[in-house]
C-alpha cells in the first residue's frame, strides 16, 4: 500500500521527474523487443469484488500500476456503484508532508542528497557486474548520452524504472483514482481517506540525514529495479491488458514481483524516518480494515479502491476480510464485457 508515488513524491524535489512524460528529446525509442499489443481506446477494468456483510456491501475496485499510456478508462458498472453508495473509501496511503520541500533554506541539503555523498560515479559505487547491468538498460531506454552516472543509486533506479515503462507504452499514472473520485463528487457520495501520518517530530531534520542512507542498501534498490526491467516487461504489458480487459482469472494467475519495498527500505532506512516507517507498515492494514468495518456497519452499501497486489496476496486485504467473516463474491459474476 506504500506505493511508487510516496517514493516519487519524496524525491521530485531532487530533479527525477515524477512523469516518464520527461524523458529527454534526444533519446532513442528502444526496441523493448515485447510481443504483446497493449489495448487503446476505452476500457472497463475488472470487475468489482463484493464483500457482504447481511444485507451491507462494499464494493471494491482493484487498481494496477502500471498501465497502458493511451488507455482511457470507464465503466458503466463502476459509475452505478458508486451513485448507489453512501461512501467511497481512499486508497490506503501514507502521508509524508513532503510540503517542506519547497522551503528555499532546504536546498544545499537537498542537492548533496541527490548526489552520492562522497562524489563517487555509479561505476565507483556498483558492483562491475551490476553496472554493466545498468549501463546497458540506460543506453537501451535513455540513450548513450542520456542518464546521470553522478546520482546515488537510490535516484538512479527511480530514474531508469520511469523510462523503461514509458518505452513499453505504459505509465504510472493510471488515472483510475481520478476518475472514482470525481464520480463520487458527481454523485456528492463523500469521500473518505484511509491515511497514516508519519510521526516527523524533524522533518527537515529527516531530509538532511537522507545523505546517510546505507549505500548497501540503495545498491540493493537499483539491483532490484535492474532485475525487474530484465524480466518483468512483458508480464508488466500482460497484467495491463488483463487489467484494462476486464480479465480477474488472468489477474489472479500471475504474480506480482515488486522491487518498491526494497527500495523504500533504503529510503527509509536513515534513522529519522525507521521508526515511523515501521509504524506505517504495521498500521496501514489495520486502518484500511476498520474503515472498511465501519463502512460495512453503518451503510446499506460502500465503494473502495485498494492497488490489486494488497488485495490478492496470501496474507493480504482479501484474506484479512474473509478472516472477519465477511462473505467474499469475486468479480466474474459482476463484471461488464470489454467493448
Amino acid at each position: 500500500m506504500i506505493c511508487l508515488a510516496a517514493v516519487v513524491a519524496v524525491v521530485a524535489p531532487f530533479g527525477i521527474s515524477s512523469s516518464a512524460a520527461d524523458t529527454p528529446a534526444s533519446a532513442p525509442t528502444p526496441d523493448v523487443s515485447l510481443d504483446e499489443v497493449l489495448v487503446t481506446g476505452e476500457r472497463p477494468g475488472p470487475g468489482m469484488w463484493r464483500v457482504a456483510k447481511g444485507d451491507h456491501e462494499l464494493w471494491i475496485l482493484a487498481t494496477l500500476e502500471p498501465l497502458p499510456k493511451k488507455m482511457k478508462w470507464r465503466s458503466a458498472a463502476v459509475e452505478d456503484r458508486i451513485a448507489l453508495s453512501q461512501v467511497v473509501l481512499a486508497p490506503p496511503n501514507v502521508d509524508a508532508d513532503v510540503g517542506f520541500f519547497r522551503g528555499i533554506t532546504l536546498l544545499p541539503s537537498l542537492l548533496r542528497a541527490r548526489h552520492s555523498p562522497d562524489g563517487q560515479t555509479l561505476e565507483q559505487t556498483l558492483p562491475h557486474e551490476l553496472y554493466m547491468r545498468w549501463l546497458a538498460l540506460r543506453v537501451k531506454y535513455l540513450g548513450s548520452g542520456g542518464g546521470d552516472e553522478t546520482l546515488r543509486p537510490l535516484l538512479a533506479a527511480l530514474d531508469l524504472y520511469l523510462h523503461a515503462i514509458d518505452a513499453a507504452g505504459l505509465t504510472s499514472d493510471d488515472g483510475v483514482w481520478d476518475v472514482v473520485e470525481q464520480t463520487a463528487h458527481k454523485h456528492h457520495v463523500p469521500v473518505l481517506p484511509v491515511t497514516f501520518k508519519l510521526p516527523l517530530d524533524d522533518p527537515k531534520g529527516a531530509i538532511r540525514e537522507l545523505g546517510s542512507i546505507p549505500r548497501d542498501a540503495e545498491v540493493a534498490c537499483l539491483a532490484s529495479t535492474v532485475q525487474r526491467l530484465e524480466t518483468d516487461l512483458p508480464p508488466m504489458r500482460e497484467r495491463a491488458n488483463l487489467w484494462s480487459l476486464g480479465d480477474v482469472r488472468g489477474l489472479r494467475a500471475m504474480t506480482y514481483p515488486d522491487e518498491r519495498m526494497t527500495c523504500l527500505n533504503a529510503f527509509f532506512a536513515v534513522p529519522a524516518l525507521r521508526e515511523p516507517m515501521q509504524q506505517a507498515r504495521a498500521k496501514l492494514f489495520d486502518l484500511w480494515l476498520a474503515a472498511a468495518d465501519a463502512a460495512l456497519d453503518k451503510n446499506l452499501s460502500s465503494f473502495a479502491v485498494v492497488p490489486i497486489n494488497e488485495l490478492l496476496e496470501p496474507q493480504g486485504l482479501l484474506a484479512r476480510l474473509q478472516a472477519k467473516g465477511y462473505v467474499i463474491v469475486e468479480p466474474e459474476a459482476h463484471e461488464e464485457p470489454a467493448p
